[in-house]
């Protein structure tokens, strides 16, 4: 009968059955077979209302939706190339920055694509950048910025290993840690990337702009407003003023004030359409942790995680080599699983087996955030690959082409934020 069930349940999930309809029944089945009560599943379901962190998951995303409706893609355009396009490959560095702060701000990878791509591309081509290597550059660059503050993908992680320290013997990860720990791999990853812009335009160096403090200036006073916002969240949560969840509840405030009322980017009007849109995206994230919560207590009752370090310990014989395990099913899961997705299904199963191999947990949120930011355009199949080929009107074949090189540099990165723990753990410690 149980075995049934599971074939029941593989079907339903190879026809595209939804992700919490899966997760439900998984933990039903589960639980069905333990000969356990299955008024349990409403107890593990309701777990995710302790978490004190949890309204920050909203109010985040009502201002990342605020913050893409509104022209601050230009104004984030405008100021990365004043300051920075003087420099050596300065159009280039400017694409990555300004990326990598609206998908900060955002929240979203493809958000970032569509909203930028249609500035950044034409920049880059008017100073002489070549088309192939331009589209790989914003491909890739769309999902910068997913560990820097306030991500939403850190942000859940956090909430599933919160849940999971109170069914499991491990310490509790704040969600501090997992923003301080998210900044010097982000940084890194942006060098590496301007390093490889520079090597790869050796030949042909591309003409820089010349600074001009007036530019700077009109700049700097046109996103006077949002210039704050990085300084408001970052200063609050670290200093110890504010909680993740006031920060996320001024944040939204400001945004919403400074949009509407200030910049009168957002009509009143449209605000019933974006919140409705926020949160709609909100509550498919919130139904999923939900059931997640309820399936991590079925792997849990039933000894999965002991069950599962138990084989890969017989297997994988040194930390070193469960770490490169760990890349590949992640970079491999990126390609097919959006983030949300991943972290909900993934996160339960691995965190137990990698604190088995005295891998530290905010440690494994950095190396699971960058593998899924990796995994945005990893072919074949990477999101950011087909929202890129819609926007630049190119073939998924030649993205696949323009990327690569990229992508070989962000793996470098992954490598080095995998094996050097410090990189994430130092500001943490």
């Amino acid at each position: 009968m149980i075995w049934l069930l599971v074939l029941l349940l593989v079907v339903m999930a190879l026809i595209g059955a939804p992700l919490f309809a899966i997760l439900i029944a998984a933990a039903a089945v589960g639980y069905y077979g333990l000969s356990i009560d299955l008024a349990v599943l409403h107890i593990d379901i309701y777990q995710i209302s302790d978490s004190v962190v949890l309204m920050a998951l909203p109010l985040f995303t009502f201002a990342g939706f605020l913050l893409s409706e509104s022209r601050t893609a230009d104004r984030m355009l405008r100021l990365s190339q004043a300051t920075f396009g003087w420099m050596p490959g300065g159009m280039a560095f400017v694409a990555l920055i300004a990326c990598a702060l609206f998908t900060a701000l955002t929240g979203g990878s493809g958000v970032t694509i569509v909203a930028l791509g249609g500035l950044l591309l034409p920049a880059l081509r008017k100073v002489s950048y070549p088309e192939r290597f331009s589209t790989g550059l914003i491909t890739t660059s769309g999902s910068l910025g997913l560990l820097l503050v306030p991500s939403v993908p850190l942000l859940i992680y956090g909430i599933i290993a919160q849940q999971m320290s109170q069914q499991l013997d491990m310490p509790s990860v704040e969600i501090v840690d997992l923003y301080l720990a998210g900044i010097v791999p982000a940084l890194l990853m942006i060098a590496l990337l301007y390093l490889y812009c520079l090597w790869a335009m050796r030949k042909a160096p591309i003409p820089r702009q010349a600074f001009a403090w007036r530019e700077l200036g009109g700049a700097l006073w046109q996103a006077r407003w949002e210039l704050p916002l990085p300084l408001l969240v970052l200063g609050g949560i670290f200093s110890g003023w504010l909680v993740i969840s006031e920060a996320a509840a001024i944040t939204a405030l400001y945004v919403l004030i400074v949009e509407v009322f200030v910049y009168r980017e957002i009509a009143l009007r449209r605000l019933p359409a974006i919140m409705r849109e926020s949160m709609v995206m909100v509550g498919g994230i919130l139904l999923i942790l939900g059931v997640a919560m309820s399936f991590t207590g079925y792997l849990v009752y039933a000894g999965v995680p002991e069950q599962l370090f138990g084989f890969i310990q017989a297997h994988v014989s040194s930390k070193l080599m469960f770490l490169i395990l760990l890349n590949i099913v992640l970079l491999l899961l990126g390609a097919v699983l959006d983030i949300f997705a991943a972290l909900v299904i993934m996160v339960p199963l691995l965190l137990p087996v990698a604190i088995g191999y005295g891998i530290d947990p905010v440690h494994l949120g950095i190396i699971f955030v960058a593998n899924m930011q990796i995994g945005y355009f990893t072919p074949p199949v990477g999101m950011n690959l087909f929202i890129a080929s819609y926007r630049f009107r190119k073939s998924i074949t030649e993205l696949y082409s323009a990327t690569l090189p990229f992508m070989f540099v962000l793996i470098l990165a992954l490598l080095l934020i995998t094996y050097i723990p410090q990189l994430s753990l130092f500001l943490v410690r």
